[in-house]
């Protein structure tokens, strides 16, 4: 099983969730910060580390070398990581997964891949590892998930070019996937970025108060 760690939520008996995946060479340790800034007081978040070293942070596939095998193992291991929860009481109907760079490509190829529907899915900065392999080897529910993904013109480290053609052939293909461009490199464009991915989560918790962050 993937370290993980939860911190709950500042409201008692919450259910609802977020799964964060890191980018490459980070950990958990970069991320702590996420909570507080989403500033959703009712969202339990599990910060989890990727399964390989990479320069005193993790990696969830060999780069730039191949990574199918690598994305092909995280796969496998982030879907049990679902099941735990699931079975710990965190349906992931109410479970929001996310993801940052690596983490990103991570949550698109698990929540098109995994057979129940999540709340959300949001993808910073990343990219598709394969897109045709993976609109063969979608899941039941795929149609079903919502997704949001955000990147920068100028990104360094992920084309801005590749991954806007990528997200174009998923959507061409009736996937459900909103795409939002910031004034950015390879990283999260502080509170502008934040309030969009703050608003598309409440929108998979109906019901929510939309005056309160």
């Amino acid at each position: 099983m993937l370290y993980h760690e939860l911190i709950p939520a500042g409201v008692p008996d919450s259910r609802r969730l977020m799964v964060m995946l890191h980018g490459l060479g980070d950990s958990i340790e970069g991320y702590r910060w996420w909570p507080q800034a989403l500033g959703l007081p009712w969202l339990n978040h599990v910060l989890v580390n990727a399964p390989d070293e990479y320069y005193g942070g993790g990696s969830w596939f060999n780069f730039p070398d191949n990574s199918l095998p690598g994305i092909q193992r995280s796969t496998k291991l982030l879907c049990e990581l679902l099941d735990d929860l699931r079975a710990r009481g965190f349906p992931t109907e109410q479970t929001v997964l996310g993801g940052f760079s690596q983490g990103c490509v991570m949550s698109i190829e698990v929540a098109l891949r995994y057979p129940h529907r999540l709340a959300g899915v949001v993808g910073i900065s990343g990219r598709v590892s394969d897109p045709e392999t993976l609109l063969l080897e979608l899941s039941p529910v795929a149609n079903a998930q919502r997704l949001l993904v955000t990147h920068g013109p100028f990104d360094p480290v992920i084309p801005f070019a590749v991954s806007r053609q990528q997200i174009q052939q998923l959507q061409s293909a009736g996937l459900n996937i909103e795409w939002r461009e910031f004034m950015k490199d390879h990283t999260i464009a502080g509170e502008p970025e934040l309030a969009v991915i703050r608003e598309f989560i409440r929108a998979g918790f109906p019901g929510m108060d939309s005056s309160a962050k």
